[in-house]
């Protein structure tokens, strides 16, 4: 893949990496960020793509790994802000309990979760985003479905 397709391709898919990592941090600014980080770490990585049918799959790989480093600083952050500073808790009560039950899901469930129905991945295409067989996507889907229900209150 030569440089001048891969902008062409990166603009195609740019939206979809946007919507993931914004499920990803929960905040447009960060989610922003991230996906201009991914598309300039992939466009250095080019080489590095061996097929080009796996495009989508290799950038959206980029993108989750620039979403933990940068749920790793945010977090980091928080801390350093919680120990400068004792308040009591803020309730933000736009959140909706979904993301919310989302974002307690462990990662490797919360990985699949959001690249299955939030991404419009399909199951072959998240077992390659996350570079699992894809047995296990189905079984992480199954058990965050199940953890979901729970959470919200709608087991049987």
């Amino acid at each position: 893949m030569n440089k001048k397709e891969f902008v062409r391709q990166a603009e195609i898919i740019k939206k979809q990496l946007y919507k993931t990592a914004y499920l990803y941090l929960g905040n447009e600014a960060n989610a922003l960020d991230v996906v201009d980080e991914t598309i300039y770490k992939g466009y250095k990585a080019l080489w590095q793509l061996r097929e080009e049918d796996y495009f989508t799959t290799w950038m959206t790989r980029i993108l989750i790994n620039e979403c933990k480093k940068e749920l790793k600083r945010l977090s980091r952050i928080k801390c350093q802000e919680s120990l400068v500073t004792k308040q009591s808790e803020d309730y933000d009560y736009d959140q909706l309990p979904l993301k919310e039950a989302i974002r307690s899901l462990p990662t490797q469930l919360k990985d699949v979760v959001i690249l299955r129905y939030f991404s419009g991945y399909t199951l072959a295409e998240a077992a390659k985003a996350l570079n699992i067989p894809q047995g296990t996507v189905v079984t992480r889907q199954r058990k965050a479905l199940k953890l979901l229900k729970l959470e919200l209150g709608e087991e049987e």
